[in-house]
């Protein structure tokens, strides 16, 4: 009997030790390809902070900023096949897995960005978070990167025209380079990470970005001028690993996600803030920043619209229009 109430007591003891081991640390490292001081990054090292606590350190995030994970193709391919736990990716990146989320590169399909959440945050968003489900990826949130504007080093674009000739880096999305065609200028696809050497260099003369990564990565010291184009906006995708998603409990998964919804708010509205104030501090610093009227750049792409509508299907333009038209 004493040997049996001792092998009792190592049973017990062994299923403590594998109890604690099951719930120990979930670590999820999470790339991007942006600057440390960009909202992204801000509102995800807020985000790593406050889940660590709700979960009482059974969740950590650990970021990974500046491409050190490698690009957003690297990140992409990562999360299908295991080798990345998580990231916050450009949505329209995902293209690369399939097409629809090509869908957000139309044109001035948004006006403003309350048009563009109520599409993401409602219905279109699940929609193509289901297709990364299928993908082994879970869409935790739609987060921002704003609206994208041109800048360039050749003369003040106010119209279409006077795109005439100039060379732009965009992404080799097939979408982004109809558009930049459309609109009478030469795209060219080179990465992100060779951007500001292209354009100091001469290679290219253009780009097209947010304000805040216009600012972020120091382009007023390569380009001249700047036009508010806002011809589109952009997402921004926070996701994890479905394998990674799984070994979290219920109550980790509901504190994620309401956390991410929460720091989705406060990121998009650090890009709304710095949106209202980064025109003055590029104009500062010497940049010829032109408000424009977007009537003529819009009707020079509706043929871009026209032919991308089969690829997106009726039922997620209906929904891009819809929201468009609030």
């Amino acid at each position: 009997m004493k040997k049996f109430g001792i092998m009792l007591s190592v049973c017990a003891l062994v299923g403590a030790i594998w109890s604690g081991v099951s719930y120990a640390a979930t670590t999820i490292r999470v790339g991007h390809v942006l600057n440390p001081d960009h909202p992204w990054n801000v509102a995800l090292v807020g985000l790593a902070e406050e889940l660590e606590k709700a979960t009482e350190g059974r969740v950590l995030l650990k970021i990974f900023h500046s491409s050190q994970l490698g690009n957003e193709k690297d990140l992409i391919e990562g999360l299908t096949m295991g080798t990345i736990d998580g990231s916050l990716v450009g949505g329209s990146s995902f293209q690369s897995l399939d097409p629809k989320f090509g869908i957000e590169e139309l044109p001035y399909a948004f006006a403003t960005n309350a048009q563009a959440y109520k599409a993401f945050d409602g219905k279109l968003g699940e929609l193509l978070f289901g297709i990364l489900n299928e993908k082994g990826i879970v869409g935790l949130s739609w987060w921002e990167n704003g609206f994208r504007h041109i800048s360039n080093n050749k003369r003040p674009v106010e119209k279409p025209s006077d795109l005439e000739g100039i060379k732009i880096r965009v992404t080799p999305q097939k979408m982004r380079l109809d558009t930049f065609t459309a609109l009478g200028a030469s795209p060219m696809p080179i990465p992100f990470g060779e951007l500001y050497s292209a354009l100091q260099q001469g290679v290219v003369d253009a780009q097209e970005n947010p304000l805040s990564i216009f600012v972020s990565n120091a382009f007023g010291e390569v380009q001249k001028h700047l036009s508010l184009t806002g011809h589109i906006w952009t997402s921004a995708v926070l996701c994890v690993n479905a394998d990674v998603w799984a070994k979290l409990s219920d109550a980790d998964k509901s504190a994620f996600r309401a956390l991410s919804a929460k720091w989705r708010d406060e990121e998009r509205k650090m890009i709304r803030d710095a949106d209202a104030s980064l025109v003055e501090t590029i104009r500062k610093a010497g940049v010829d920043v032109r408000e424009i009227d977007k009537s003529a750049f819009r009707e020079a792409v509706q043929s871009v619209w026209k032919s991308f509508e089969p690829d997106f299907g009726s039922e997620l333009m209906r929904l891009v229009r819809e929201a468009g038209q609030d």
